[in-house]
């Protein structure tokens, strides 16, 4: 049996500003930094064989911290831009709440939650399944066919690839799906890569 532990890092600057992030290196808040450590405080019973993570700076930071807390810096970690968060292209640094009035509610629901539609010069969820699931396959599930217990510090769309994979869900459960931040979700796998018990360390 393996352990896929999968982690949306703590809340980001911009995340706290209502911004689209997507690929811009936005750091953590102070919520954030105490998000982390929280969830490093958690996942002590965990004893990780590997990290994998993205390359922006708010899930590295989180991952530094979770390591740090549940005293297993020596744990190798591998960071990939396969695990970065969605692209937004045009939207990104773009505040939430002025994009709706400037493009109306409908037009920026479509470019968030749509599985399909890309925002301009972004990733659709689709695009973003096709870029994670790849590395998931070749790099990853090795490491759960030997009983490892793995962790995955990454963003909410990154993420969401993931989910949809070792849960089955359909295009519309998926886009409908909220990661928060900083909350450990826990899987228990057999060797198939079925699930056996899922846990959120809420």
């Amino acid at each position: 049996m393996s352990t896929l532990i999968l982690l949306r890092h703590g809340q980001s600057i911009w995340n706290k500003s209502n911004r689209f992030t997507g690929w811009v290196d936005a750091g953590l808040s102070q919520k954030g930094v105490a998000e982390a450590t929280v969830a490093g405080q958690k996942l002590r019973p965990y004893h990780f064989n590997r990290v994998f993570t993205s390359v922006l700076t708010r899930a590295l930071d989180t991952t530094k911290i979770v390591l740090e807390v549940s005293n297993q810096n020596d744990v190798p970690v591998t960071t990939t831009s396969a695990l970065n968060e969605r692209h937004y292209g045009d939207l990104q640094g773009l505040n939430k709440a002025e994009t709706i009035i400037k493009y109306g509610p409908e037009q920026v629901k479509l470019w968030r939650r749509s599985y399909t539609t890309r925002p301009p010069n972004g990733e659709s969820l689709k695009d973003t399944i096709e870029r994670v699931m790849p590395f998931y396959k070749k790099t990853i599930i090795p490491c759960l066919e030997h009983d490892q217990t793995i962790l995955i510090s990454a963003h909410g769309n990154s993420l969401r690839a993931l989910i949809k994979q070792l849960e089955h869900l359909n295009e519309n459960e998926i886009i409908s799906l909220e990661i928060p931040t900083g909350i450990p979700i826990v899987y228990k796998l057999n060797d198939k890569g079925e699930i056996l018990n899922k846990m959120i360390l809420s």
